[in-house]
Order: C-alpha cells, then structure tokens, then sequence
C-alpha cells in the first residue's frame, strides 16, 4: 500500500486568523507539521484555500495544492485535494494531518500506517487518558473500542460510566481513551464519507466521524503515546514556543 499525507489548512480560523502562519523559532507552523510528516511520507501536501498559505508552502520548498473556500472540515478538503492529486500522485491511502499541530511524531504516523490491512476502511489514533481534568473535559473526545480496536463510539462525555464505582474513583482504577484527530482512509473511502449527510449522533455530539460509524463504516485505532499539542490560540502559539525553548530545540 502506498500512502499519503495532506494537510489540510485554513487561513479564516474563528480564534486565532492565520495560525498556520504563525511563527515558532523563525519557521511558520505549516512549516513544521509538514517537515516532521515528510520525515516518514515520501508524499506530502498542503491542501489550503489560502493565497497566502499556498505561496509559503511553495517557498520552504513544500508541496500545496488550491482548494475551494466552502469546505466545513478538514476531511471534506482532503477529499478535493486527493481527486485533484489522484493523477499526480500514486497512492491509496490518505493520511489527514493536522495542520496546527507543529510537535507532530513521525512515529504517529508509522503506527496509523501499519494497521491497514485488507479490511481497514479508517483508521484513526487513541491515546490512554492521563489524568482526571482529561477524563471529564468535553474537549477531549473519549472513544471506547472493541476486542479488535475497532471504535465502538466516541463521546464527549465520560465513555464507558462505572456504575459500581463514584467517579472520583473513575480515573485510579479503570482505563480510558482519548481520540487523538489523525485519520488515514482508503481514498475511496474518503469520497464516500464525505458525499454522507450529517446523522443524529454527530449533531449531538459535533464530531464528524460518528456519521461514518452511524453509516457503517468501521474504524481501526491505534494507540499512541503522544498527545498532539494543537495551536488554536495565541496563547497556544506562546506555550508552544516555550516547549521548544525548554526542549532546546531549534528547527
């Protein structure tokens, strides 16, 4: 199987307007989620709507694509950029990366590769929950899974409750996961998904992959141990550059 990764990215984000432009350490974001992917893919793109966004991805020597302007996710631009790239590029898997996430792990990526087999449709990763503040922070989408890693459903609620137990004892003696936003598709898959009206459960809970389990699509999780430090805020953008400080790290 050969894979892909794009990355979506936006300029009219609603908190922070051209976070992916942002600098930390002299480089902008998009820069640093995409060298950290292209450091395991062999192919990767920005997928943007953005003139600006574009020109900068061309001139650190990236690879972007234009996208339209009326897309409501980051799956629904992946999708139009992998039709337009489907004759440009050999590939059949599709890996969505985040694009506010500069500290992304090549390993992430390896790991959501290697469950893809002849079944998987999705794949996505989930991270053991690792503290109580994350446990019942409806920010934190938990997933339950079953025998076989398949997702069972994601919550913003606390999935599963322990009915014999008071849940300041939820976190101490039972474990639990955390959706982590990294998805890989069949690229057929992806164009299916996103033709799929909104269902009940993702207008609930406003979390898009339900509408594929709602539609009976399957979805294979991988376990990670890094948690995605996304840029949402110019206050995120701040604390990112003290991790790199503290890290030492300079590019």
């Amino acid at each position: 199987m050969k894979f892909i990764g794009i990355i979506p990215a936006r300029y009219a984000s609603v908190r922070f307007p051209g976070k992916s432009l942002a600098m930390l350490n002299r480089k902008p974001v998009i820069q640093w989620v995409y060298e950290n992917a292209a450091k395991i893919l062999n192919e990767v793109w920005v997928a943007t709507d953005d003139d600006r966004i574009f020109d900068t991805v061309n001139a650190f020597g990236g690879k972007s694509i234009k996208t339209r302007s009326t897309h409501l996710s980051g799956t629904d631009r992946c999708a139009e950029a992998a039709l337009q790239l489907n004759k440009r590029a050999d590939f059949d898997i599709v890996i969505n990366i985040q694009g506010d996430e500069p500290f992304i792990k090549p390993a992430q990526i390896s790991k959501l590769a290697s469950v893809f087999d002849k079944e998987t449709e999705i794949a996505t990763l989930i991270k053991e929950v690792g503290s109580e503040e994350e446990l019942f922070n409806p920010n934190r989408p938990k997933v339950v899974v079953d025998k076989d890693n398949y997702a069972l459903y994601f919550s913003r609620s606390t999935i599963p409750f322990i009915r014999e137990k008071s849940k300041e004892n939820w976190f101490s003696t039972t474990k639990f996961w955390i959706h982590i936003g990294m998805y890989a598709y069949r690229k057929e898959t992806l164009q299916q998904i996103t033709k799929l009206e909104p269902g009940i459960l993702e207008q609930a809970e406003a979390l898009e992959q339900l509408r594929w389990l709602e539609n009976g699509y399957k979805i294979k999780t991988a376990v990670t141990d890094f948690h995605n430090f996304g840029i949402d805020t110019p206050e995120d953008l701040m604390e990112a550059q003290k991790i790199l400080n503290n890290s030492g790290q300079k590019n």
